[in-house]
């Protein structure tokens, strides 16, 4: 790539770290876009062993691009987000990735077009491992952090994503394990509270 272009794309890239999520981290801070990515690709990484007839090279391109469309429209909660804003996030996608040089315009639209239609292994490992990292992300912030509607997302969110896999599902279970445990520290500590 030529280099002024190349520091255009890292310029759109830097946006992913100013991009805020919904999700706080154990510091206290919101997490940004881009520190979701690349634990994303860490998560994708780890689970190699788990899955030896994926191109696991490819899931963890999906975990690094999947939410390129944010550093343009920022994030939105999925527990919010709607047509309307796949859309547009979409719209915003295949602007930029029309304006790359090739070969990585057409690798990157066939990439987004694969996780779009969700139908290779690779793309469902790393929608489940999406959802994962969010609740694993959501069990190591701070509970004041989440919303009432949370505690039932916790235990719900994901759930299609991973039915594919066995160890998937044992993931979830563990993950599902940590949030009631969660829970059940905040209502133990809530009840020895004196009401006002």
């Amino acid at each position: 790539m030529e280099p002024r272009r190349l520091i255009e794309v890292m310029a759109l890239a830097e946006q992913m770290k100013n991009q805020t999520r919904h999700s706080w981290t154990s510091g206290g801070r919101h997490e940004s876009v881009a520190e979701h990515s690349w634990r994303l690709g860490v998560l994708a990484y780890f689970v190699k062993d788990e899955f030896p007839e994926a191109d696991m090279e490819r899931v963890m391109l999906m975990c690094l691009f999947h939410d390129i469309g944010e550093a343009f429209t920022g994030d939105v909660p999925a527990f919010e987000k709607d047509e309307r804003h796949e859309k547009e996030e979409e719209r915003q996608v295949r602007k930029w990735i029309g304006e790359l040089p090739e070969p990585y315009g057409d690798e990157l639209w066939e990439l987004f077009e694969e996780m779009k239609a969700k139908r290779t292994l690779e793309a469902k490992i790393y929608k489940a491992l999406d959802r994962l990292e969010a609740l694993i992300q959501h069990n190591e912030a701070d509970i004041s952090t989440w919303l009432p509607l949370e505690y039932d997302l916790q235990l719900t969110y994901g759930e299609k994503d991973v039915s594919f896999s066995s160890y998937l599902k044992e993931l979830r279970r563990q993950v599902n394990l940590d949030s009631i445990e969660k829970m059940k520290r905040e209502f133990k500590k809530s009840e020895k509270e004196p009401s006002a």
